[in-house]
């Protein structure tokens, strides 16, 4: 099984707002990046999508070391929290339910095909992985061709 490096962040200008991912895969001396922007997003939203197009553009199950600067993404996969939300029925508790279902449960898919071991990393601290993807995705959000968020507001 391969062992894969990737490097993930999201961003919105407003929170909700016009948003952006960026990502960063590594393997060996190869390197991919991606990013796509949104016209009406949550930073949160995009932090969690920038883990699954990450993990999407493998192509066969893969070791992967993954980090992030969300600890709403890192604390809610090494907490355990999404999985007991799911088990809860998508209730974070018995009056509040679970933000962003829709990508929660994507990234759950992937979580089964993958090994992954996330990894929070201090934004904006000098992490070239983590700065890179914070370029792409402010970059995205300043293309004129923002895509829709089709579940924002949804769930």
């Amino acid at each position: 099984m391969k062992t894969v490096t990737i490097y993930t962040d999201g961003a919105c200008s407003g929170n909700p707002g016009p948003g952006g991912y960026g990502v960063v895969l590594l393997y060996g001396s190869a390197k991919k990046e991606l990013s796509a922007g949104y016209r009406l997003t949550t930073n949160n939203r995009m932090e969690v999508l920038a883990v699954i197009k990450g993990l999407e553009a493998l192509k066969e199950p893969c070791r992967v070391n993954l980090y992030s600067d969300s600890k709403y993404v890192v604390d809610a996969i090494e907490k355990g929290w999404v999985v007991k939300w799911r088990q809860n029925g998508w209730m974070r508790n018995k009056k509040e339910k679970a933000s962003n279902v829709d990508l929660w449960e994507r990234l759950l898919l992937l979580l089964e095909k993958h090994q992954v071991t996330f990894l929070w990393v201090k934004g904006h601290a000098d992490n070239p992985g983590n700065e890179r993807c914070d370029e792409l995705a402010r970059m995205a959000i300043g293309q004129g061709e923002l895509l829709e968020d089709e579940n924002y507001g949804k769930m």
